[in-house]
């Protein structure tokens, strides 16, 4: 047990300082996108620059592509929250259990087309598991950008997930973030849910 300890911290400290700030920058995405404070978009846009390296690095495909995608949905999101701000008309929505039961079954079957291609034509680790947090991840951030509460919900799911992944990879700082997350993600949803029934006709 001891060993095994030592081993983990030693991994732990051999990681990049770099891993370390996307760690810092994307608590600071979630704890502002918490507060609807646009200034998440930036923090996200320098964590996800960093991370596209690290997760290429130790055969995450999956997951390094993701952040090209991250890039501009943080200038998306960033655009989306600035103008529906001055405007005062981007309010938090929901959608409905049949558009969730559709978005939830695309994104199993893209992820299992991906999943076998990666797992028979690449060296990928776990490339399932690997697909389905990235096609996950695309959907949720998109809903991040449109404030529908339920993306903290998918979320917690994704990140609970993760968090086998990055441990696997000796990514030991970005695990400690993702466990970070599911705690962060409760007080979002709970967050957003009081200012969702604060827009609600009485």
């Amino acid at each position: 047990m001891i060993d095994l300890l030592g081993v983990t911290l030693s991994q732990a400290l051999q990681n990049s300082w770099l891993e370390l700030l996307a760690v810092v920058l994307g608590i600071a995405y979630l704890l502002l996108a918490m507060r609807e404070n646009i200034l998440c978009w930036y923090a996200a846009f320098f964590s996800t620059a960093i991370f596209l390296s690290v997760f290429w690095e130790v055969k995450l495909y999956m997951e390094s592509g993701l952040q090209v995608y991250y890039l501009a949905m943080a200038i998306y999101g960033w655009y989306q929250w600035r103008n529906n701000s001055e405007q005062n008309s981007l309010d938090i929505s929901t959608w409905t259990t049949q558009r969730h039961l559709t978005v939830i079954l695309i994104t199993l079957c893209v992820s299992g087309l991906s999943g076998y291609a990666l797992a028979n034509y690449t060296d990928a680790n776990f490339p399932y598991l690997d697909s389905l947090t990235t096609w996950g991840a695309i959907v949720t951030t998109y809903m991040v950008a449109r404030k529908v509460l339920e993306n903290w919900i998918y979320w917690f799911v994704l990140d609970a997930l993760s968090i086998y992944l990055y441990i696997d990879r000796g990514l030991y700082f970005t695990a400690l973030l993702f466990a970070a997350y599911l705690v962060i993600i409760i007080f979002g949803y709970l967050t957003w849910h009081r200012r969702y029934s604060q827009q609600m006709p009485t």
